[in-house]
């Protein structure tokens, strides 16, 4: 397996081997020991399965008080898949790091806690899964605007689908700004 580093403190892109042939493909989408080798010690408790048609967006979320790492991996289409630093205080606050998931390149991105997510389908459907390291909480959510200037996400599609909760029940960062996880400790409750 292939580990790759981003422009993002803890945030890691994984490349898994893939065993093919003429009869298909099998590959290890986690293996615990391995994955810890590679940097990413973590401890997963709940597992997430979506589907989402032509140019839906999904995004930008995150948990306050009981913040989620998560382990995606598009496993029918392609996503855009984006990771942004929202922890206050920190460096690179309001950075963000996206690249391409799909069925056909098998990679994973670990989004650490402390780090808002959000995706966009690239082409007619995609379905996703991710390994979350804490619970869903829906009291605990924030959303923060898809095109909230202060980050600047250059998403793949101009004109995203989305929901209520994405669209005018989002926020941006300077809205969110005393209810975001404080830098270098994210999994501390907010004040």
């Amino acid at each position: 397996m292939k580990v790759r580093t981003t422009n993002l403190e803890g945030v890691l892109l994984f490349e898994p081997v893939v065993h093919g042939d003429e009869r298909g493909f099998f590959l290890e989408t986690y293996h615990q020991g391995k994955y810890a080798e590679a940097g990413l010690d973590a401890t997963f408790v709940q597992d997430n399965h979506s589907r989402s048609g032509a140019s839906i967006l999904r995004g930008l979320h995150a948990q306050r008080c009981h913040p989620q790492g998560k382990l995606v991996r598009a496993v029918e289409g392609a996503i855009f898949d984006v990771a942004v630093d929202i922890r206050r205080g920190s460096p690179t606050f309001a950075h963000w790091y996206g690249t391409v998931l799909s069925d056909k390149n098998f990679r994973q991105l670990y989004v650490p806690p402390g780090f808002a997510h959000g995706f966009c389908v690239i082409g007619e459907s995609a379905q996703v899964e991710y390994k979350c390291t804490d619970l869903y909480r829906p009291d605990d959510e924030i959303s923060i605007r898809w095109d909230d200037p202060e980050i600047a996400i250059d998403w793949p599609i101009r004109e995203p689908r989305l929901s209520q909760k994405d669209d005018a029940g989002a926020q941006t960062l300077a809205e969110l700004a005393e209810r975001l996880p404080i830098y270098p400790n994210a999994a501390a409750t907010p004040t």
